[in-house]
């Protein structure tokens, strides 16, 4: 886009979101959060029926999608559950703070890590106020609909591939292999299903499910010729399709305060209906369960635990921290030269020692972001629309005392090589 057009577009912005007075409380919101968060002091998990009790009546009663009205559903079971029972907009396009609103409301995820998805959702998914947790659509509750996005047309979290979807995922098939990377591929589903134990806490029930992320990892590499981890979404979101089940969509109770996630439960998240081998997959059909309790307050799921999650798998089996892909055929795996990529900042050597994991991967996503949207352009939307302001501020908070080495900004030819990347490299929908 040229710079003049940007410029149009984004002085039409302005007067878009006057129109909008929910935005600017979304913009002030997120900012406010970022910063709430890091206050939080976490308090011992109790059980409170009354306070952790999701309802599933009335206004939240179970409404399946209409798609041939241009509702939305897409790769995330949870998000797809909170758009049909209206937890976040029924047609699954919202704003930034619904989704941060809505995702806290339904599931207990915390404020800081509600915040930091849905603002890089908008930012690489969307036009920078909120994004469709499907595909591009113009049935959208949001100002200026599909004309801001940085990364071009909002493409949704289907189209998100390489951006914020990946391969690896438990229950979506790669992309390449599938056609799409949204839909639950049953025989997947049968595995997690296989691979999770009944009547354990969450946290030995995500334990237990490290053989089966790495099986997944392996999997992806002996079939998938267009196997690509990207950094972002390969290390750091491709693993939320392992602990958001067992963290977020358990049910908590008096035995187990932190939650446990029965099979039943499990099925009613993934729209999965049958008995065991005998399954069948309703798309869209995602549904929060009857007498279900979500996470305690005080007991949120924050970027620390997420991020602790993700690192208890990699400790099991370093190679799903491996950056990189097959080069056209399968088993040809090659890992990215971190030293080249990073400029020298981090190598393979050092990623895995003390904090640089976590350093590595936040502060790519940070230098993923659009050059466009830090700069004097940017600028011209004030904190009403300069939605990578309050992101690099969630990366900024949570790095804080952690003595991290300064990443300013990757060499993505080094990714190159991989058709998976060269063949997607602003996220798709297809190859």
């Amino acid at each position: 886009m040229k710079t003049s057009s940007l410029v149009c577009l984004l002085a039409f912005a302005i007067t878009e979101v006057s129109a909008f007075p929910s935005i600017a409380l979304d913009a002030a919101k997120i900012e406010a959060l970022t910063k709430q968060s890091t206050s939080i002091t976490k308090k011992a998990i109790g059980f409170d029926p009354v306070a952790q009790y999701v309802s599933t009546t009335g206004s939240h009663q179970f409404v399946p999608p209409n798609f041939a009205a241009g509702d939305q559903r897409g790769p995330c079971p949870g998000l797809n559950a909170a758009a049909n029972h209206g937890y976040i907009p029924h047609n699954g396009v919202g704003t930034m703070g619904q989704i941060i609103d809505g995702v806290n409301t339904a599931f207990g995820m915390a404020l800081d890590l509600g915040a930091f998805l849905a603002i890089y959702g908008a930012v690489f998914d969307g036009n920078l106020l909120g994004y469709s947790i499907g595909g591009p659509t113009t049935a959208s509750q949001l100002p200026l609909s599909n004309t801001l996005g940085l990364t071009g047309a909002p493409q949704g979290l289907s189209g998100s591939h390489n951006k914020y979807e990946s391969d690896v995922s438990p229950t979506r098939g790669d992309l390449y292999l599938y056609g799409n990377d949204y839909t639950v591929q049953v025989a997947q589903f049968k595995q997690y299903y296989e691979a999770l134990p009944d009547g354990l806490s969450a946290s030995a029930q995500y334990d237990a499910l490290a053989p089966f992320h790495n099986a997944r990892f392996q999997d992806s590499k002996n079939r998938n010729p267009n196997f690509f981890y990207s950094p972002f979404s390969g290390i750091l979101v491709s693993p939320a399709g392992y602990n958001f089940p067992v963290r977020m969509m358990s049910n908590k109770s008096a035995e187990f305060p932190e939650g446990s996630l029965d099979k039943e439960t499990f099925k009613s998240f993934f729209a999965i209906t049958g008995n065991y081998p005998n399954f069948k997959y309703h798309m869209g059909y995602e549904r929060i369960p009857d007498n279900w309790y979500k996470r305690a307050i005080g007991d949120e799921y924050t970027i620390p635990g997420f991020l602790a999650d993700v690192l208890n798998h990699v400790e099991k089996y370093p190679e799903l921290a491996s950056i990189g892909g097959n080069v056209g055929k399968v088993n040809t795996f090659a890992p990215v030269d971190i030293t080249a990529l990073t400029k020298g900042v981090f190598s393979s050597a050092n990623l895995l020692k003390g904090n640089n994991l976590e350093c590595f991967v936040l502060q790519s996503a940070e230098a993923a972001l659009p050059d466009i949207a830090i700069g004097t352009l940017g600028n011209l939307l004030g904190t009403v629309t300069s939605a990578t302001k309050p992101f690099s501020d969630a990366v900024a908070s949570r790095l804080a005392g952690l003595g991290c080495p300064k990443l300013a900004s990757l060499d993505k030819n080094q990714f190159n090589k991989y058709p998976g990347y060269a063949n997607c490299k602003d996220g798709c929908s297809h190859y």
